[in-house]
Protein backbone atom coordinates (compact mmCIF):
# COMPACT_ATOMS: atom_id res chain seq x y z
CA UNK A 1 0.00 0.00 0.00
CA UNK A 2 1.38 3.25 -1.18
CA UNK A 3 0.24 6.26 1.25
CA UNK A 4 0.51 10.12 0.03
CA UNK A 5 0.55 12.71 2.06
CA UNK A 6 -0.51 16.66 0.81
CA UNK A 7 0.53 18.73 3.40
CA UNK A 8 -0.25 21.80 2.95
CA UNK A 9 2.50 24.91 3.12
CA UNK A 10 1.24 28.28 4.40
CA UNK A 11 3.00 31.62 3.87
CA UNK A 12 3.51 34.75 6.16
CA UNK A 13 5.29 37.40 5.61
CA UNK A 14 8.23 36.27 7.33
CA UNK A 15 7.62 32.28 7.33
CA UNK A 16 6.79 29.12 5.47
CA UNK A 17 4.50 26.63 7.85
CA UNK A 18 5.18 23.10 5.88
CA UNK A 19 5.48 19.66 6.65
CA UNK A 20 8.37 17.68 8.42
CA UNK A 21 11.29 16.70 6.23
CA UNK A 22 13.77 14.20 7.66
CA UNK A 23 16.27 16.78 7.17
CA UNK A 24 14.40 18.73 10.31
CA UNK A 25 15.93 15.96 12.31
CA UNK A 26 18.91 17.99 13.76
CA UNK A 27 16.86 20.72 14.95
CA UNK A 28 14.36 18.64 16.25
CA UNK A 29 16.80 17.02 18.45
CA UNK A 30 18.43 20.23 19.82
CA UNK A 31 15.12 21.34 20.60
CA UNK A 32 14.42 18.05 23.12
CA UNK A 33 17.47 18.18 24.31
CA UNK A 34 16.32 22.13 26.01
CA UNK A 35 14.62 22.61 29.29
CA UNK A 36 12.09 24.26 26.85
CA UNK A 37 10.73 20.86 25.02
CA UNK A 38 9.31 19.92 28.47
CA UNK A 39 6.24 21.86 27.81
CA UNK A 40 5.44 19.88 24.65
CA UNK A 41 6.50 16.45 25.98
CA UNK A 42 10.31 16.49 26.25
CA UNK A 43 13.20 16.17 27.12
CA UNK A 44 13.80 13.26 24.53
CA UNK A 45 17.28 12.62 25.34
CA UNK A 46 18.01 10.21 21.64
CA UNK A 47 17.86 10.70 18.05
CA UNK A 48 15.83 7.75 18.01
CA UNK A 49 13.06 9.47 19.73
CA UNK A 50 13.26 12.50 18.05
CA UNK A 51 12.74 10.41 14.80
CA UNK A 52 9.85 9.01 16.28
CA UNK A 53 8.79 12.40 17.31
CA UNK A 54 8.66 13.34 13.16
CA UNK A 55 6.98 10.23 12.30
CA UNK A 56 4.10 10.74 14.73
CA UNK A 57 3.57 14.38 13.81
CA UNK A 58 3.77 12.57 9.79
CA UNK A 59 1.47 9.94 10.93
CA UNK A 60 -1.13 12.66 12.90
CA UNK A 61 -1.30 14.29 8.94
CA UNK A 62 -2.05 11.14 7.88
CA UNK A 63 -4.43 9.94 9.98
CA UNK A 64 -6.39 13.04 11.23
CA UNK A 65 -5.87 15.29 7.78
CA UNK A 66 -4.18 17.95 10.09
CA UNK A 67 -1.27 18.24 12.27
CA UNK A 68 1.68 20.37 12.99
CA UNK A 69 3.64 21.84 10.77
CA UNK A 70 7.32 22.82 10.68
CA UNK A 71 8.08 26.52 10.77
CA UNK A 72 10.63 28.18 8.37
CA UNK A 73 12.11 31.08 8.85
CA UNK A 74 11.72 32.23 4.97
CA UNK A 75 15.04 35.08 4.99
CA UNK A 76 17.27 31.90 6.47
CA UNK A 77 15.42 28.85 5.38
CA UNK A 78 16.15 27.93 9.80
CA UNK A 79 13.32 25.97 11.28
CA UNK A 80 11.51 27.62 14.07
CA UNK A 81 9.45 25.72 15.53
CA UNK A 82 6.41 24.03 15.37
CA UNK A 83 2.68 25.49 14.64
CA UNK A 84 -0.75 22.83 14.44
CA UNK A 85 -3.84 21.60 15.09
CA UNK A 86 -3.08 18.28 17.64
CA UNK A 87 -5.97 15.84 18.37
CA UNK A 88 -4.42 13.16 19.60
CA UNK A 89 -6.91 9.85 20.86
CA UNK A 90 -8.45 10.66 24.34
CA UNK A 91 -8.47 14.89 23.82
CA UNK A 92 -11.93 16.49 23.97
CA UNK A 93 -10.95 18.71 20.67
CA UNK A 94 -8.83 19.93 18.41
CA UNK A 95 -6.18 21.83 20.18
CA UNK A 96 -4.11 24.66 18.58
CA UNK A 97 -0.46 24.11 19.47
CA UNK A 98 2.88 26.10 19.13
CA UNK A 99 6.45 25.82 20.49
CA UNK A 100 9.63 27.65 18.69
CA UNK A 101 13.04 26.48 18.96
CA UNK A 102 15.90 28.59 20.95
CA UNK A 103 17.11 31.40 19.52
CA UNK A 104 13.56 32.28 18.04
CA UNK A 105 11.84 33.61 20.83
CA UNK A 106 10.34 37.05 21.58
CA UNK A 107 10.61 38.02 17.62
CA UNK A 108 6.82 37.27 17.01
CA UNK A 109 7.14 33.98 15.14
CA UNK A 110 4.64 32.30 17.33
CA UNK A 111 2.12 34.87 17.28
CA UNK A 112 2.42 34.86 13.18
CA UNK A 113 2.74 31.03 12.96
CA UNK A 114 -0.28 30.29 15.35
CA UNK A 115 -2.34 33.21 13.36
CA UNK A 116 -1.60 31.83 10.19
CA UNK A 117 -2.56 27.74 11.57
CA UNK A 118 -5.53 29.25 13.30
CA UNK A 119 -6.72 31.04 10.04
CA UNK A 120 -5.51 28.03 7.81
CA UNK A 121 -7.62 25.60 10.02
CA UNK A 122 -10.99 27.12 10.28
CA UNK A 123 -11.17 27.80 6.55
CA UNK A 124 -9.54 24.13 5.58
CA UNK A 125 -9.86 21.76 8.51
CA UNK A 126 -13.83 23.16 9.53
CA UNK A 127 -11.78 23.44 12.97
CA UNK A 128 -13.10 27.57 13.49
CA UNK A 129 -12.74 27.86 17.14
CA UNK A 130 -10.03 25.46 18.75
CA UNK A 131 -8.57 24.95 22.32
CA UNK A 132 -5.29 25.29 23.57
CA UNK A 133 -3.72 23.24 26.43
CA UNK A 134 -1.57 25.24 28.57
CA UNK A 135 0.73 23.92 31.83
CA UNK A 136 -0.37 26.79 34.75
CA UNK A 137 3.32 28.00 34.61
CA UNK A 138 3.83 27.92 31.10
CA UNK A 139 3.15 31.78 31.09
CA UNK A 140 4.70 32.56 27.68
CA UNK A 141 2.05 30.60 26.16
CA UNK A 142 -0.53 32.09 28.26
CA UNK A 143 0.55 35.28 27.10
CA UNK A 144 0.40 34.47 23.61
CA UNK A 145 -2.94 32.88 23.99
CA UNK A 146 -4.70 35.51 24.78
CA UNK A 147 -2.63 38.19 22.23
CA UNK A 148 -4.31 35.70 20.05
CA UNK A 149 -7.87 36.58 21.31
CA UNK A 150 -7.93 33.10 23.02
CA UNK A 151 -9.79 33.03 27.04
CA UNK A 152 -9.62 31.13 29.85
CA UNK A 153 -12.09 28.49 29.34
CA UNK A 154 -11.51 26.02 32.08
CA UNK A 155 -8.95 23.86 33.99
CA UNK A 156 -8.12 20.58 32.64
CA UNK A 157 -5.88 17.63 32.39
CA UNK A 158 -3.51 16.64 29.95
CA UNK A 159 -1.08 13.13 29.65
CA UNK A 160 -2.20 13.44 33.39
CA UNK A 161 -0.70 16.73 34.70
CA UNK A 162 -3.07 19.44 35.14
CA UNK A 163 -3.21 22.53 32.69
CA UNK A 164 -5.50 25.37 31.60
CA UNK A 165 -7.68 25.01 28.55
CA UNK A 166 -7.83 28.51 26.35
CA UNK A 167 -10.94 28.88 23.69
CA UNK A 168 -9.80 30.73 20.58
CA UNK A 169 -11.97 33.08 18.98
CA UNK A 170 -14.12 31.77 16.06
CA UNK A 171 -12.76 32.24 13.11
CA UNK A 172 -15.02 32.37 9.83
CA UNK A 173 -13.90 30.36 7.01
CA UNK A 174 -13.34 32.10 3.61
Amino acid sequence: MSLSLNIPAVETDRLILRGYRESDLDAVFAFNQGERSHWVGGPKTTRHECWRVIIGVVGHWALRGYGLWMVEEKATGKQCGGVGIINHVGWREPELGWHVFDGFEGKGIAYEAALAARTYAAQNFNVPAPISYIRHDNHRSIALAERLGATLECEGELTGKPCLIYRHPVTEAA
